[in-house]
């Protein structure tokens, strides 16, 4: 490894040349107290910005071994380091400085929502941030006095503020840890208590707006407060106990009227997936891991997904036990999004009224009068969502304020006002008792089957122009991959374009496991197996700090919305 003293002389060498002599930098530099990684040099200014890493000794970091002594409290150290670096470049970087992105330090930034990410990583021996600097140039001519302040002035207060235990607040640090494993351990805990959800007394829902995703005024927050009915109570490693309202497994009804907060509780229990910053408001609003958001998608592709047990008997004899589309109606989409997250996997599934198609939630008796069955295509959800769960064990959220036929079929309702929840089951379950209508039930006795979908690789080609690798994620619910645009769109639980930017590699690291044998859940399954062996790091060829955890369901949903896959059904799930 060169010194540190190595790099300076390099720089001053090629003052004033052109941009691309900074090439001659790529290496390795040992500093006072850290190392210094150029693992790639960018070919331009205006490209993206160079991938940079630093790594200090875990022993000279002062970080004890009890942040890391578990994979809950090493992912709270890890993304409390990665804020603390973000925030470090704001204060220590002069910024932009010359042409293009010179002059930038940048880690990517974390949002609510505590993730895995590679751009930071701590094990017993080091602890490595990997990040980006836009090596400054005056037009296309190197500005080495402005690089050689970026790496002998700015980088090394960041690192030292950043990496270092005596600059870091402490007990701050230790709250993200304690807060991320009691998180983990409430979630951990929801299975065996029948429940697929809890949101802790006093927790503060709403959010600033609906482009900001921190919490609302905590003045103007609501404090959540459990029914006594719903509440229940749990023990975490660190907060101890902790009581607040559980969800059981079924069928959970959350009526109210407008903007009364049924939407913000639906949202909550979608974000749950994932653990939040302490001060978030939503910690302790927790999740069953295979909770999936389902809405409507007009215009998605679809590809041999066999939605028959919600439609059937399409005009012009389509097949909907196989169905194909490149322009799927609100139904068809929101049939076929259960369908193939039930397919990979999940066991809960949140719908609101708002972002459903309504002809797939309800048919009242009026129009079963006027439509009889035999002319209608669509069983509406109402009629199956109880056998989803009888026989297939998947739980439904559901948000609904328009239809009371939906009394009959839940095993729980909660009606919001206020913002606080109260346990209307049994008014609920009286009304559907006295209040007896006509409708017909249209579900048949079962729920139907649920077929497993090969994928075939040559039909997931990553190649763009002139053959070469094309996999971006240029916007938070988009994905080039090849020639194709993947349209993310209703995707509500990616949160963060680090994930999207993973699961683009995702893909492509699943074409790996696609043999024309395997099923798409047992594809997924393996590259969620590589990743829990190995890291993120195995999705790109090279190293890079811009990517995020996500879930193979989300990875599923990708390769599911991409308009050239094919696919082959196979046996039953």
């Amino acid at each position: 490894m060169a010194s540190d003293e190595t790099l300076r002389e390099r720089l001053r060498s090629i003052d004033g040349k052109g941009y691309k002599a900074y090439k001659g930098i790529k290496g390795e530099y040992r500093f006072p107290n850290y190392a210094l990684y150029i693992d790639h040099v960018q070919g331009d200014p205006f490209a993206f910005p160079s991938r940079i890493r630093v790594r200090a000794d875990r022993d000279l970091s002062g970080f004890k071994s009890d942040t890391t002594s578990n994979a809950s409290r090493a992912l709270g150290i890890c993304d409390f380091l990665t804020r603390q670096f973000h925030r470090s470049c704001i204060s220590f970087s002069r910024g932009h400085r010359g042409s293009g992105k010179s002059g930038l330090i940048m880690i990517t930034e974390p949002l609510q929502e505590v993730l895995q990410r590679t751009a930071m990583v701590i094990n017993p021996r080091f602890v490595e941030a990997r990040f980006f600097m836009g090596l400054p140039a005056a037009g296309r001519r190197i500005s080495a006095m402005d690089a050689e302040a970026m790496f002998f002035e700015e980088l090394p207060r960041i690192v030292q503020s950043s990496l270092f235990l005596e600059q870091v607040d402490t007990p701050q640090l230790y709250r993200y840890i304690e807060t991320t494993e009691d998180a983990d351990s409430l979630r951990n805990q929801l299975d065996q208590r029948g429940l697929i959800g809890f949101v802790a007394d006093d927790a503060h829902l709403p959010r600033a707006s609906g482009i900001d995703p921190r919490p609302m005024d905590s003045q103007s927050a609501v404090g959540f407060q459990s029914p006594a009915s719903l509440r229940v109570e749990f023990s975490l490693p660190n907060r101890g106990r902790i009581t607040g309202m559980g969800i059981a497994k079924g069928v959970t009804l959350i009526v109210g009227g407008g903007y009364h907060g049924k939407s913000t509780l639906l949202e909550a229990l979608e974000r749950g997936i994932y653990n939040h910053v302490p001060g978030d408001g939503r910690e302790f609003v927790v999740a069953h891991p295979d909770t999936v958001k389902i809405r409507a998608a007009n215009a998605r592709s679809i590809v041999k997904t066999d939605i028959s047990p919600f439609i059937r008997n399409l005009p012009f004899q389509k097949d909907t036990a196989a169905f194909s589309t490149d322009n799927a109606s609100g139904s068809t989409s929101q049939a076929a999004n259960i369908i193939e997250a039930v397919e990979v996997g999940a066991r809960v599934l949140l719908l609101d009224e708002d972002t459903s198609a309504t002809n797939f939630m309800i048919r009242d008796h009026r129009m079963q009068q006027l439509v009889s069955k035999d002319k209608e295509p669509i069983t509406p959800f109402v009629d199956k969502v109880k056998q989803l769960y009888a026989e297939k064990g998947v739980s439904t959220v559901l948000v609904m304020g328009g239809s009371g036929d939906y009394f009959n079929v839940a095993d729980h309702v909660i009606r919001m006002t206020g913002y606080l929840p109260v346990d209307v089951t049994d008014d609920a379950h009286r009304i559907a008792a006295s209040d007896t209508v006509d409708r017909l039930p249209e579900g048949g006795d079962h729920f139907g089957d649920v077929k497993a979908r090969i994928p075939i690789s040559g039909s997931v080609d990553p190649a763009g122009g002139k053959g070469r690798l094309k996999i971006s994620a240029p916007r938070l619910r988009e994905i080039v991959f090849g020639h194709t645009s993947i349209d993310l769109l209703d995707i509500d639980q990616i949160t963060d374009i680090a994930q999207t930017r993973a699961i683009a590699y995702g893909i492509y690291h699943a074409t790996r496991f696609m043999d024309g044998a395997s099923s798409l859940k047992a594809v997924i399954a393996a590259v969620m197996d590589d990743i829990e062996k190995q890291g993120l790091d195995v999705l790109t060829p090279y190293i890079t700090g811009d990517l995020a955890a996500f879930r193979g369901i989300e990875l599923a949903a990708a390769i599911n919305r991409m308009r050239d896959v094919r696919m082959e059904q196979k046996a039953q799930v």
